[in-house]
């Protein structure tokens, strides 16, 4: 039997990071958990110290670098800060990075990662969304292997198996529509913050549930998959499917439609994804089709939704403008999160930064982050007349 594989996972105390770990521990002949990052849970961290054993972790403060230090006795290397995130992704005892962290901030790590050679496991949908060109050139030039880990994107993954995608008449992206799915309009202004993490379908962090209810979640999806598959933009379309069992589908030039079904759970794409090409056995629920009772499917309301054209518009801009798109849209969830705007603001702060950048055609990581920040900044400056 092939040793074990040696995995890194950004962002472990995270949805995905947990999820991660749950499905390494059901393969444990397969793969050794060599480093682990958070941000500040540090008590979760702990805990998968203690049930891993990792070489090494890297916190974000020193703070928490400090009381992890004394937590650990020695036994764990415990870095800290942004750079050591670069430092234990690019290490030589790291064959596979699984990239978990939320936004903007697993930018860098997964592109030194795969600087680096080493195999991901793609969850940081916005590493493509800002730096698609950057990084699909990167994979194709160290011939690194990229695995999707988002559900929509895995299934389009399985779907294309054995397929030539010239072939492809169209991709179809699958959504639950959110919480928000039956609102009105009108009553976006008065959505709680309690109300909008209250995913039906599934269970996230916050800012990726906020995104699922806004539907920019999903408009960050076509982009990626533009990047991931090397499909034109005009054939991928979104589906609303509330009840999340087809994950997504392939249309064929010939009629014929695969679609890759499942039990929404992101554990299954995750054990795809690290087991590629092979199919374990693993111990997660069954679809039970006799209980399913219906399937449905809606087109999604543009004018409800207004960040998903938003998404589209951004892709047909091109450039630097999908980093504008990703930079007002985390900040704007940010400012709702904390309270400081409504709901339905969110596609407006999107739209006013988008409309005002002009996009760079040929750029760096290093234009990527000022762009970034300023951003940010022009948002958390302009508040109010951004949500008049």
């Amino acid at each position: 039997m092939a040793s074990p594989r040696n995995i890194a996972i950004l962002g472990s105390t995270g949805s995905i990071g947990r999820s991660s770990l749950e499905v390494i521990a059901q393969l444990r002949d397969r793969f050794r958990v060599n480093y682990l990052t958070a941000h500040r849970n540090i008590d979760l961290l702990r805990d998968q110290i203690n049930l891993f054993k990792p070489r090494g972790v890297v916190v974000l403060e020193e703070e928490s670098a400090s009381v992890l230090r004394g937590l650990v006795n020695g036994t764990t290397e415990v870095l800290q800060g942004s750079e050591a995130l670069l430092d234990i992704a690019s290490r030589d005892d790291v064959d596979l990075v699984i990239s978990a962290l939320v936004g903007f901030a697993g930018l860098k790590p997964t592109l030194r990662a795969v600087e680096s050679g080493k195999d991901i496991a793609l969850a940081n949908k916005e590493t493509l969304v800002v730096a698609g060109a950057l990084i699909m050139d990167k994979v194709r030039r160290q011939r690194t292997q990229l695995m999707p880990v988002d559900s929509e994107h895995s299934a389009i993954f399985q779907c294309l198996q054995g397929e030539n995608t010239h072939n492809v008449r169209r991709l179809v992206l699958t959504a639950s529509g959110g919480p928000f799915l039956h609102c009105a309009k009108e009553d976006f202004a008065s959505i709680t913050v309690a109300q909008a993490l209250n995913h039906p379908t599934w269970r996230m962090g916050k800012k990726i549930t906020i995104d699922s209810a806004t539907l920019m979640n999903k408009g960050l999806e076509v982009i990626e998959a533009f990047w991931l598959f090397g499909i034109p933009q005009e054939k991928i379309e979104i589906v609303i499917h509330p009840q999340s069992i087809i994950h997504s589908m392939v249309e064929f030039a010939d009629g014929s439609v695969k679609a890759q079904m499942g039990v929404p759970d992101m554990k299954l794409p995750i054990h795809y994804a690290l087991a590629y090409p092979d199919r374990p056995a693993s111990p997660y629920p069954r679809l039970d089709f006799s209980s399913l009772g219906e399937m449905t499917f809606l087109t999604p309301d543009l004018e409800k939704f207004e960040c998903l054209p938003l998404a589209f518009e951004a892709l047909r801009m091109g450039g630097t403008a999908p980093a504008v798109l990703n930079a007002a849209n985390e900040a704007a969830v940010q400012l709702f999160l904390e309270e400081e705007i409504p709901f339905s603001s969110i596609p407006a702060i999107v739209r006013e930064a988008l409309h005002e950048h002009t996009p760079m055609t040929t750029f760096s990581i290093e234009d990527l982050e000022r762009i970034d920040t300023a951003t940010r900044s022009r948002v958390r400056h302009n508040i109010p007349a951004s949500t008049t």
